[in-house]
């Protein structure tokens, strides 16, 4: 007998349905890690569900492929139990085995383990290898909870229910707060309670007019927050022949200035200033100083011999008194916080070099110039830890000493080791997400006063000005933040029924 998908396969609603999965962050498996070729779960479900059923009452299985397609009902019990019914009774109540030999992100073996079948899934790439054990082994084999309770329909259960998902947030939580005790000092709260969440940074290059030489700022643009509301920039001046910087709120069609980096010096802000137009476009660069125009290749020749810097513009923060985000210039206090934690990293990158026998700091060459999706070697961004500057550094590397302390106390707990693994594979795969949000590459979007992770397209471009997040803050970036994203992906799949034995 053919199978339904041999008759009919509805792909314009799944592929609509599929493309609305990915606007989906609570609980989908690609907010555990990114894998760029991770198939749809919906489409992967509809395919599967369809190449194993016969093709039969044609409408009706339309109708009922319809329903499981939508990540609504990716838990819903009556829908679930009875695709995996129909696949069995089609299968001669068997348990049908199924092998994935390029696995990749998870998607099909996950969908496949969904519908009741006998999963195996296997991949060359060790980052899949630890995506699958960790979408797939682990949450079947310890994220069992006690026990699984329906409501209205669907399977639920409280997350302390499940021992796997009750450890990895319990040594989330331990990490973050070891991390806070030795790096929390390097990102003071302002004196009036107000926490920074990100520190805006821009990188720097000398004008080559010889009767010049000022310190050019290379900014793509010069908005902090722009809303229908809510419009704040940066404006730049020019003052004893140093750019500086003013922050400037727009009230009708005047800019207001809120804070000027020259004390008792007021810039008049024209009404026609413009912030999309920065001082930089396609690597070329403007002198705000004299008006001199550096070429693309001299840009990037200037970064490769070393003579690009980079200057902290501005501080974003959480306040107490208002809401959403506030903004105010950087301070010389700001800096000395940041040459700080660069005194400490030299310190602390010793000790673990010598603890772990390799630079703690991924000292590895990038791919060579010139390779696919990579654009940053032509500014003399060679090696993998010459993404990040010196703060950042810090940050990642006291996290991952932090994972591998936890390890080594669950184990000093008595945890079983193969657990222990298995709790400690969720915190390191997720160093690996957290790191996309604390390199130099990482964008301010000022239309959603949020940061836009490195990766959110398949390439490593430059980024002129960056923001550098601060990994302890309850903000876009944080760790507490993101970690949320772990724990809502496990509590979603650590709550798909296992697979029955054969009857």
């Amino acid at each position: 007998m053919k199978r339904f998908i041999e008759e009919l396969l509805p792909i314009k609603e799944i592929s609509e349905e599929s493309a609305r999965e990915k606007n989906i962050r609570h609980g989908h498996i690609s907010t555990l890690h990114i894998w760029w070729a991770r198939r749809p779960l919906i489409a992967s479900r509809a395919t599967i569900y369809s190449a194993l059923v016969p093709a039969e009452n044609i409408e009706e299985k339309k109708k009922f492929l319809l329903k499981i397609a939508k990540w609504e009902n990716s838990l819903n019990k009556e829908l679930i139990e009875k695709a995996r019914e129909e696949i069995k009774k089609e299968n001669g109540r068997k348990v049908l085995r199924v092998l994935d030999p390029f696995s990749g992100g998870g998607s099909i073996p996950l969908e496949c383990l969904r519908l009741g079948l006998e999963t195996h899934a296997i991949d060359y790439n060790p980052v899949a290898v630890l995506l699958l054990k960790c979408i797939l082994e682990y949450p079947q084999k310890y994220g069992r909870p006690q026990k699984v309770v329906e409501q209205n329909g669907f399977y639920k259960q409280e997350k302390q229910e499940s021992p796997l998902i009750k450890d990895v947030q319990r040594w989330g939580e331990w990490v973050l707060e070891s991390a806070k005790k030795e790096i929390g000092r390097f990102y003071p709260t302002d004196e009036d309670g107000s926490i920074p969440v990100g520190y805006l940074w821009a990188r720097t290059v000398p004008c080559q007019n010889p009767l010049c030489g000022a310190e050019i700022p290379l900014i793509r643009q010069f908005w902090l927050a722009k809303k229908e509301k809510k419009k704040i920039s940066l404006y730049p001046f020019v003052y004893n022949k140093r750019v500086e910087f003013a922050i400037v709120k727009k009230e009708g069609n005047q800019w207001k200035v809120l804070e000027s980096s020259v004390e008792g010096f007021e810039p008049k802000v024209p009404e026609n200033f413009d912030p999309e137009k920065g001082t930089t476009a396609r690597a070329k660069a403007v002198c705000l100083v004299c008006g001199s125009t550096i070429e693309d290749d001299d840009v990037r020749r200037l970064f490769r011999e070393g003579k690009a810097s980079q200057r902290m513009t501005a501080v974003v923060l959480n306040t107490q008194k208002a809401e959403g985000k506030s903004y105010r210039l950087a301070t010389e206090k700001d800096l000395e916080f940041y040459r700080l934690a660069e005194e400490y990293l030299e310190e602390k990158r010793k000790k673990l070099w010598e603890e772990w026998g390799i630079d703690p700091v991924p000292d590895e060459n990038l791919p060579p110039e010139n390779t696919l999706g990579f654009r940053v070697q032509r500014y003399g961004i060679l090696k993998w830890g010459d993404l990040f500057n010196s703060r950042q550094k810090l940050a990642l590397i006291t996290f991952t000493e932090k994972v591998r302390l936890a390890y080594k106390k669950m184990l000093e707990e008595g945890y079983d080791k193969d657990y222990a693994k298995a709790v400690v594979s969720y915190l390191g795969i997720f160093i690996s997400r957290f790191s996309s949000y604390h390199n130099s590459l990482v964008p301010l979007q000022p239309g959603y006063e949020k940061v836009q992770r490195t990766f959110s397209r398949q390439a490593l471009g430059m980024v002129w000005d960056y923001v550098e997040v601060n990994p302890i803050s309850e903000n876009v970036g944080g760790w507490d933040t993101l970690f949320t994203d772990v724990i809502d992906t496990l509590s979603h799949i650590t709550q798909i029924p296992p697979v029955e034995a054969e009857e």
